[in-house]
């Protein structure tokens, strides 16, 4: 009996692609190639500017191909190859080390520095990890937007470290939190999470942003905390919408509660805090990218594949 109770505690976790499985799968530049073709053309080959299916590969070139239908002549048809269109076109690194580096980001629960990948993979500068990185976040984006449906979380949070922290030539001298960036996010309860950086936490925007990502006709409930911004959800959005009260000390009230975004909202700041130190504004949404797409697919046994399909 107890060796039952403690196996039902035991954490959880999905099976996905291991180092030593990475090695055994891409041992080298084709591998690397024929398994982004296979992800992007499941059914096969097909021109990426006019969708023709018959293409004929180059046979001085691997992996490169010919449309006739959308070339300029018989003579001159559309060439490309199997990394056009996507965030691998035109770069100098070895396709391989993308993969590594992308793997490396995906199995990081916290992130992973651009650092610490010029370190791993020797490239001839941090900028050159560090663009690789950028790219990888920028490639990580949700292309099929989905609306949130059943009950629905929604807070908001401030990233960025204190004014009075910062150097004395770089303090804005500002209250409250208008020293940091605001960032608002919402999560279907045991689903994906939703998250973006905006201006100002106002209730015009606020209300915009359940909007946008709340589907109103499949939607049991929008939960949120008592911030000003979120009233009038039920009256001006018709949505289902019960707070909690923080700052009396509510943090649960039957199904009411936003302990699901805080949780998110806490992996993102212990990743910010413990791996990257310091994000700028500019670059805030490419790191909500990884993290969101990170924890959306954290029970998918092929999130390597499924990043790859993205970029």
């Amino acid at each position: 009996m107890a060796n039952n109770n403690q196996a039902e505690h035991e954490p959880k976790f999905t099976r996905q692609l291991t180092l030593s499985g990475f090695d055994r799968m891409f041992p080298d530049e084709d591998s690397c190639k024929a398994y982004l073709r296979d992800q992007r053309w499941p059914k096969g080959v097909r021109c990426p500017r006019c969708g023709n299916e018959k293409v004929y590969a180059s046979k001085a070139r691997p992996f490169h191909w010919q449309c006739t239908n959308c070339g300029k002549s018989k003579r001159a048809p559309y060439r490309f190859s199997v990394t056009v269109n996507t965030i691998f076109e035109n770069t100098n690194y070895r396709l391989l080390i993308w993969f590594k580096v992308l793997y490396l980001m995906l199995t990081s629960k916290k992130g992973i520095s651009a650092l610490q990948i010029h370190r791993m993979i020797g490239s001839g500068s941090y900028r050159t990890a560090w663009f690789i990185c950028h790219r990888l976040r920028a490639g990580l984006a949700d292309p099929e937007f989905r609306q949130l449906m059943g009950v629905v979380e929604v807070d908001e949070t401030y990233m960025g470290g204190k004014d009075k922290n910062r150097h004395a030539n770089k303090r804005h001298h500002v209250r409250g939190t208008g020293d940091k960036t605001p960032v608002i996010g919402a999560i279907s309860r045991k689903g994906s999470v939703i998250c973006k950086m905006i201006e100002r936490a106002d209730m015009p925007t606020l209300h915009r942003f359940v909007n946008e990502v709340v589907d109103k006709n499949n939607v049991s409930l929008v939960a949120t905390d008592e911030h000003s911004g979120y009233q009038y959800l039920s009256r001006w959005q018709k949505l289902p919408h019960e707070t909690v009260g923080h700052k009396s000390g509510e943090y649960v009230r039957g199904i009411v509660h936003t302990n699901n975004m805080e949780s998110f909202w806490s992996l993102l700041k212990r990743g910010v805090i413990g791996t990257y130190h310091n994000i700028s504004k500019k670059y805030l949404p490419l790191y909500l990218n990884e993290f969101a797409f990170r924890f959306n697919n954290r029970k998918t046994e092929d999130i390597f594949g499924a990043a790859i399909r993205g970029c």
